[in-house]
């Protein structure tokens, strides 16, 4: 089945443009590279599609220890079968394709494996950066949603050669899904369709619809009144979500908005707090509107839900599609076309925009608590996680990481100095550095007016932040992952005996990975120590 029946009219346009390929004459030939390198080889070179996905062979290639990675050595990340297509609306018919692919076994069997030090999964994406010269965009937002202690997607950098033909960098990242090591809420089957079995897990988004894969709200948005405002289902897929699951979910979100836009919506016992995770979605906004992304509320923008018995909340997030975010563009709105780092991207339903957002952060701001944990979560992030010189940390890390491998990308695509894909005001940079001092000052620029503009007066301590701790898997076999949205010091693991095993105190940031390969199997104690002096100690099983 088509994915999508009705196909904006902007994008139409954009489809009717020359797009400049710009790709050398010679092939770029790739050797080594500092990188991970990944080979894709289809069958006698059969091509990719937008469904369905075509068998193909994939080596993954990352040599320990920082040794160079040749593209004639064996994949030893990965090796073996996939099922690959091209993904993407927009991105897709841009020169440098994205993918979306399955890892398979001989049989043709979703396989679970890790990849790149990411938790085992079969679902993996491919994001082109033809439409993002600074190869930051998304990763830059995934980082940090992750950091303020939420699941994003992981993501790695690597180069790609399709049947021996370089493609250029790409990031290899998770696919949004319901796994422990993903959106960790209840894999919700076909047979659950009564009871708590059925209030989760859900994961669903607004983006582009259909009859089939979405539901109508009962509810237009407060700044677009009699605007018709569709969710759409996600995993469940629209293919396997049941008719009693559809209803549930519709009716839940159904009765949360009646719940937003009634009179008592800001009780704090009856109101929006007892439906939504209100931290994701202050972190959400926060990430929104730092990136003033055009697409954060209309288009993929992500929510999920967990069992009731584990938890009755929508969570915002995990953010996904940035690549239109952090630049000024040629939009004919108010909110992103400025050049001074002004606009709200929240209030997107001001624009001429398709699909409508439910813009429900437009009926929250105009509850004071909620406008003053934005406002004090700000602040204080900033202060940290969102200041300049912690921003640019990651910025000139990627930059530092790329430096080799962006020589070869444009040799490919020769697009620097060309304004291709997103339409962007000023001038294009004609180096991968002046990308970078773009990128960075666009950023300052942004920081500085929402300094000054941040909605919402300081509100205290009256919902003082409490740490987010994820320790996964658990049981774990190889790797532990620690991940937190607060500043750790230190970490101390002790045996079931209350003997010390492991003691770190440096380099940990917002999380670490720990290599499991000393541990004797059994149960482990584990403390995490804050910078801010508090700490939190918790279990886990090493198989």
């Amino acid at each position: 089945m088509t994915k999508y029946l009705i196909l904006p009219l902007l994008l139409i346009f954009w489809v009717l443009q020359p797009v400049h390929s710009q790709t050398d004459t010679d092939p770029v030939v790739l050797l080594s590279s500092n990188l991970p390198i990944v080979k894709i080889t289809t069958t006698d070179g059969e091509a990719i599609q937008d469904e369905p996905k075509i068998t193909a062979l994939m080596e993954i290639i990352s040599n320990p220890h920082g040794a160079r990675n040749l593209i004639t050595d064996p994949g030893n990340v990965y090796s073996g079968s996939v099922g690959i297509e091209i993904r993407g609306r927009y991105s897709a018919y841009l020169p440098q394709k994205p993918y979306g692919f399955e890892t398979r076994d001989p049989a043709g069997n979703n396989l679970n494996v890790p990849i790149l030090g990411m938790p085992e999964e079969n679902d993996w994406i491919l994001t082109a950066n033809y439409n993002d010269k600074s190869f930051l965009r998304n990763y830059l937002a995934f980082e940090l949603f992750r950091e303020m202690g939420h699941y994003s997607t992981r993501s790695r950098f690597c180069e790609v050669t399709m049947n021996g033909e370089y493609q250029g960098i790409y990031l290899l990242c998770e696919k949004i899904k319901q796994d422990s090591g993903r959106v960790n809420i209840a894999n919700l089957t076909p047979l659950e369709i009564s009871g708590n079995d059925m209030t989760g897990g859900y994961i669903f988004k607004t983006d582009y619809y259909d009859s089939f894969n979405s539901w109508h709200s009962n509810y237009s948005p407060v700044n677009k009144p009699g605007a018709d405002v569709y969710f759409v289902y996600f995993d469940p897929s629209p293919e396997d979500i049941t008719v009693q699951q559809r209803k549930y979910l519709a009716d839940y979100v159904n009765s949360f908005e009646s719940v937003l836009y009634g009179s008592g919506f800001t009780d704090s016992r009856t109101g929006y707090r007892a439906w939504l995770d209100v931290s994701s979605f202050v972190d959400y906004f926060l990430i929104g509107e730092l990136s003033r992304n055009v697409d954060a509320y209309k288009k993929s923008r992500f929510f999920f839900k967990d069992k009731d018995s584990h938890s009755r909340l929508i969570h915002s997030g995990p953010p996904w599609d940035f690549d239109w975010a952090w630049k000024d563009i040629t939009e004919n709105c108010i909110h992103f076309d400025q050049t001074d780092g002004s606009g709200w991207a929240y209030k997107v339903n001001e624009c001429s925009n398709w699909p409508i957002a439910p813009s429900w952060e437009v009926r929250l701001l105009q509850d004071p608590v909620f406008a003053g944990n934005i406002h004090d979560r700000y602040f204080t992030l900033r202060k940290s996680l969102l200041s300049e010189s912690s921003i640019n940390h990651i910025i000139d890390s990627v930059a530092n990481l790329l430096d080799e491998a962006q020589e070869r990308h444009y040799e490919k695509w020769k697009i620097l100095g060309i304004n291709v894909g997103t339409p962007e005001y000023g001038d294009q940079p004609l180096t991968y550095s002046g990308e970078i001092v773009k990128f960075k000052s666009w950023i300052s620029r942004r920081l500085d007016w929402l300094d000054r503009h941040m909605l919402g007066a300081s509100i205290g301590n009256i919902n003082k932040h409490t740490p987010v701790l994820r320790i996964f898997p658990n049981p774990a076999s190889e790797y532990l992952h620690i991940e937190s949205d607060t500043y750790i010091s230190a970490i101390r693991i002790f045996n079931i005996t209350g003997m010390p095993v492991f003691d770190n105190s440096g380099g940990l940031n917002y999380g670490t990975t720990l290599d499991l390969g000393g541990f004797p199997s059994g149960i482990y104690i584990i403390k995490v120590i804050f910078l801010d002096g508090g700490e939190i100690t918790g279990k886990f099983v090493r198989k």
